[in-house]
């Protein structure tokens, strides 16, 4: 028998779940919200029968995302939420903390600068600040870009060990995105040494034509390359030559932004 109505909407097993889901966010909500809560107060707010909120409450108590107070019967949060929200506050707090560099930095330049960090096989852009000079309205934030084709990728990839950059470049493939990106795997390493030496990596129209960008890392308390700082510009304007110029005042803005997250390099 279908699990679908006429009108297309999930019905049986599998909307139940989502449902319960559902469900189980909104009574996080509820506790975020008000401290503590009681089963009928919970199941008054998000309109179930007592059973069903007792259920919903003792498998999130199971899971320690609630837990009792000294008074029976009232749920607060629990601190399994600390190891989930763990998962994200390093992420969160590279773009806290490197908001004022790259504001400085996109003044300074004038052209765009990202935070970016490796998700996957691919670089994902978390923050972006337009420079006074930028051109176009590209919008960077949440994209995911090739690894092997952006200078934020490639910086990430230098840094990764042999075994972990040849599992992320095979998970990825390496396509020819334009005439000038690197596809070949000698020539592609030799580039991400010379980046790990000088301490940047710079992309020349290998993501897209047009484009030219530069990024360094960023280093977490233990020193470990946890993120990229970049800037990117149009060919015109931001050239080979003056994105070398350059780069010993991104490397500093990335510096800047690991010192904040507890680096003492």
């Amino acid at each position: 028998m279908s699990n679908h109505t006429a009108e297309g909407a999930t019905t049986g097993p599998a909307a139940s779940g989502v449902q319960s889901v559902d469900r189980a966010v909104s009574v996080l909500e509820i506790l975020a919200q008000r401290g503590e809560a009681g089963v009928s107060e919970v199941a008054a707010e998000i309109d179930v029968h007592k059973s069903t909120a007792f259920r919903l409450l003792g498998a999130l108590e199971a899971r320690g995302l609630v837990e009792q107070t000294a008074e029976r019967g009232k749920y607060r949060l629990g601190f399994g939420l600390v190891r989930l929200a763990g998962a994200v506050t390093g992420r969160l707090d590279i773009t806290q903390q490197g908001r004022p560099v790259c504001e400085r930095l996109s003044d300074e330049l004038g052209e765009t600068v990202n935070i970016a960090v490796l998700q996957e096989h691919f670089a994902v852009n978390l923050y972006q600040v337009r420079g006074p000079g930028a051109v176009g309205t590209h919008n960077w934030v949440g994209q995911l870009t090739p690894v092997y084709a952006t200078s934020s990728g490639k910086i990430l990839l230098a840094h990764l060990t042999e075994q972990d950059r040849t599992r992320v470049l095979a998970e990825s493939g390496i396509h020819k995105l334009t005439p000038h990106t690197l596809t070949a795997r000698t020539k592609l390493e030799k580039n991400l040494a010379e980046s790990r030496e000088r301490g940047y990596a710079v992309a020349l129209e290998e993501l897209e034509i047009g484009l030219h960008a530069v990024a360094a890392p960023i280093r977490s308390r233990e020193g470990e390359v946890i993120a990229a700082l970049s800037a990117s510009g149009p060919t015109y304007r931001f050239t080979e030559d003056h994105i070398h110029e350059v780069a010993p005042v991104l490397i500093g803005g990335a510096d800047e932004i690991s010192r904040r997250m507890g680096w003492l390099g």
